[in-house]
């Protein structure tokens, strides 16, 4: 034991010592590592009166996506790749804003699931509008009152997004140029206990992606449909007995304790988000292809089609179909693939599809996006 006075152990007294250089060393780092970033500024900056001069695009994925390629391939650790992105997305969000502020639109208030996903892609440094509907995010885009949209596409559970097909079936003009693949975690917030729950508010596709937790859990609770995962986090603080199904973010947005995390019925729970806007992006060598087409209502039409992806060894990623809006009784399908529309074994199989389909659409070629957590 030391004595008032002695004095402290030498292990401690290094400790301490050891601490306070380590410390030193850490703000040395922190004043290069700004310089560099704000060199790093200056370079985009410079980039940007180029692309202005050159009428080309801010946003480009596919060089954000070597970027990310780049800075990855070369880190050694320890810091994970998620924190390593992180950094390098909030880096390249806050070079882009120097070149020009990019608007974009997603589907609901802030902190719902389509707005996570906006951020998860363009950062902080956008401007963002958040819209009460899907068609609402279409409309933004093709009238030019925002840059590109944020729309979910297909969820893991509950499949295609409908609203969203619609909207590019009446609106083919509009591109995809990035896709976004976000980890959907559902928690119960609520400020009170769970046994005094007896209304559980949500949008549609939480409450189904939680059904079988909330029937084991709170079954005393009638369910309610409301617009947004937000709108129901809302509901929750402001009225006695409430729980919501909503994201982490939103819990800690409007102060609701969140009571149990992660009640997703399936582990693997994802939802992928198409990124609109006016035009898709350059290759990466390692992207996708959406398109868009009608065939022949005949026997064998559609197997026909598949068969030229599977002579070309071009890979299917997804295929839906879809009813036409302005034919009633006809058919769209929707499908993309592996591969650029710049790669020649995209080109040919693209140009036998035109020859078959009666309409095709190419809706956009993108970056194959990794998950997010």
């Amino acid at each position: 034991m030391t004595r008032k006075g002695d004095s402290p152990p030498p292990e401690r007294a290094t400790s301490a010592k050891d601490l306070k250089a380590f410390r030193v060393q850490i703000d040395k780092l922190d004043l290069e590592i700004l310089e560099l970033i704000n060199k790093r500024a200056e370079l985009a900056a410079k980039i940007g009166k180029v692309k202005s001069e050159n009428n080309d695009t801010v946003f480009s994925p596919a060089r954000e996506e070597e970027v990310f390629s780049n800075v990855l391939g070369a880190s050694k650790g320890p810091l994970p790749e998620v924190t390593i992105r992180a950094i390098y997305r909030e880096i390249i969000s806050g070079s882009r804003a120097l070149q020009r502020l990019e608007k974009v639109a997603f589907l609901g208030p802030e902190y719902s699931f389509s707005h996570l996903a906006a951020i998860s892609r363009f950062g902080r440094a956008a401007e963002y509008m958040g819209v009460a509907n899907i068609a609402a995010v279409f409309e933004e885009v093709n009238r030019r009152h925002v840059d590109y949209g944020v729309v979910p596409l297909e969820n893991s559970t509950d499949g295609r997004v409908a609203d969203t097909l619609d909207m590019f079936t009446r609106m083919p003009q509009l591109k995809i140029c990035s896709e976004v693949r976000l980890r959907v975690h559902h928690n119960l917030l609520a400020n009170g206990e769970q046994t005094e729950i007896t209304r559980v508010y949500s949008k549609p596709q939480a409450l189904s992606q939680c059904r079988n937790w909330i029937a084991k859990n709170v079954p005393q609770a009638t369910l309610h449909e409301v617009s947004s995962t937000t709108t129901a986090a809302q509901l929750a603080k402001t009225q006695p007995g409430a729980a919501a199904i909503a994201s982490r973010e939103a819990a800690v947005q409007y102060g609701v304790r969140i009571l149990y995390a992660n009640i997703e019925d399936s582990p693997h729970n994802e939802t992928r988000f198409a990124v609109i806007g006016p035009h898709d992006s350059g290759r990466t060598g390692k992207d996708k292809t959406a398109v868009m087409f009608m065939i022949p209502h005949s026997p064998g039409a559609l197997a026909d089609i598949l068969g030229l992806f599977k002579l070309n060894k071009v890979n299917l990623t997804w295929i839906e179909s879809f009813p036409y809006s302005s034919a009633p009784g006809e058919y769209v399908f929707f499908l993309d693939f592996e591969g650029h529309q710049d790669d020649p074994k995209v080109k040919k199989t693209l140009a036998s599809l035109q020859n078959e389909c009666e309409k095709l659409f190419i809706l956009g070629s993108y970056p194959v996006a990794p998950l997010t957590e």
